[in-house]
């Protein structure tokens, strides 16, 4: 009777023991479980903000700005994520932040045109083309005029050849078209001229500076220096040639 009793009082110390022990075995195990749903979590939403969780793929990060058609991303050093995508509009990109390194403000004119021209960021790589055409922007349309306060389009295209493509170019938009080689729609690349007419006009009245993707700079009557699509029907109506100058050694 003795020997049951002890029996009995070890079998239920034993019972005990195995039920605290599985409590303690599924505390651990959804502690763990837990942890591990955090991480995937987490390592999901980071797979998702660097791919841009949008249509348009794949961000690439361009020192810590970065664009994709309507949006832009600004990089996040201290977890490698990114903000919220913002709008772009002209608050966003037109006026730079003044805070910003030189290698920044660099990154900053390639997020602005590349936005302008509907282009990849990677695929502007004329940077001395961007600052000066920068230099200009904005800067009223003024006949005859050569200075910020006011410039008229043959003689923003005279700046910026001679300066970036070492093209001297005649003061007059006539004499620039007569100075150019003519060249095929085909064959039009950065650097070309755009010679447009005016409706009822025998002479060339307007000239502009091919960029790319049907983009050319140019200094409006209407905007100032600005960049405008060929594929508008204004320019459509109007253009009349594309010339090419070469470089003077």
């Amino acid at each position: 009777m003795l020997k049951n009793k002890k029996f009995l009082l070890m079998y239920m110390v034993l019972a005990v023991i195995s039920l605290e022990s599985c409590n303690a075995l599924k505390t651990i195990s959804s502690n763990v479980q837990a942890r591990a749903q955090k991480i995937t979590e987490k390592n999901n939403l980071t797979q998702s903000i660097n791919k841009g969780n949008n249509a348009g793929g794949e961000i690439e990060f361009l020192t810590n700005i970065s664009v994709t058609p309507g949006k832009i991303y600004i990089k996040n050093e201290s977890d490698g994520l990114i903000a919220e995508p913002v709008t772009s509009s002209a608050n966003n990109y037109e006026k730079m932040p003044s805070n910003l390194s030189e290698v920044e403000k660099l990154n900053w004119l390639q997020l602005k045109y590349s936005i302008k021209m509907d282009i990849a960021v990677e695929s502007i790589v004329n940077i001395p083309l961007l600052q000066k055409i920068d230099e200009w922007w904005g800067t009223p349309y003024s006949l005859g005029g050569s200075t910020k306060n006011g410039v008229d389009c043959s003689y923003f295209t005279l700046d910026v050849m001679k300066d970036i493509y070492n093209v001297n170019l005649k003061r007059t938009a006539a004499e620039q078209y007569e100075q150019s080689t003519k060249i095929e729609w085909n064959d039009l690349k950065e650097g070309d001229l755009i010679f447009f007419k005016a409706d009822g006009r025998r002479n060339i009245s307007h000239v502009g500076i091919y960029l790319a993707n049907n983009k050319f700079a140019h200094a409006s009557t209407s905007q100032g220096v600005t960049i405008s699509d060929l594929s508008d029907p204004y320019w459509q109506r109007r253009l009349f040639s594309l010339g090419r100058v070469a470089a003077q050694n």
